[in-house]
């Protein structure tokens, strides 16, 4: 049985570090492997973005752009007063964290009440925004509105 200090690295496992620039006895000489000129062939740095196409104009600014797109967007998540008056008792305060919890959307999501549907009962409903309509059916059916920031 071989011992700790006998151990080595089974025959054919490793190999020498190949040595390029050694003169042309070598087979590595002259050029080094990276053959005649060229970005690749030159010293210094050959860390190009991805999308370098070689000094060809890039796709990304050959495809025509079209549009707008407006950084300061706010996105808001939907909740009809049709599904509060099916999914909540009379009475209930409805805030963003109680939608959540019954899966109308996620705890980070804004979220905007809009009018479509009929509403019988009476709510406190808090959110992001309203619609006028969905303030107007509040109102009707006498219960109160609340936007929160």
């Amino acid at each position: 049985m071989a011992e700790l200090h006998d151990l080595q690295p089974h025959w054919g496992a490793t190999r020498e570090r190949k040595r390029v620039g050694r003169g042309i006895g070598s087979g590595h000489g002259k050029t080094a492997g990276r053959g005649h000129k060229g970005q690749k062939s030159r010293s210094g740095d050959k860390n190009l973005p991805p999308h370098f196409e070689g000094g060809q104009t890039p796709l990304y600014m050959r495809i025509p752009k079209r549009g707008f797109r407006n950084p300061r967007r706010r996105e808001f998540t939907p909740v009809n007063v049709g599904v509060l008056d099916k999914l909540f008792e009379e009475g209930t305060e409805i805030t963003p964290a109680l939608l959540a919890s019954r899966g109308l959307c996620d705890e980070k999501d804004k979220v905007k009440i809009l009018g479509d549907g009929e509403l019988t009962k009476r709510f406190t409903v808090k959110a992001h925004a309203f619609s006028k309509s969905a303030k107007e059916k509040i109102e009707k059916a006498g219960g109160k509105w609340e936007i929160i920031s």
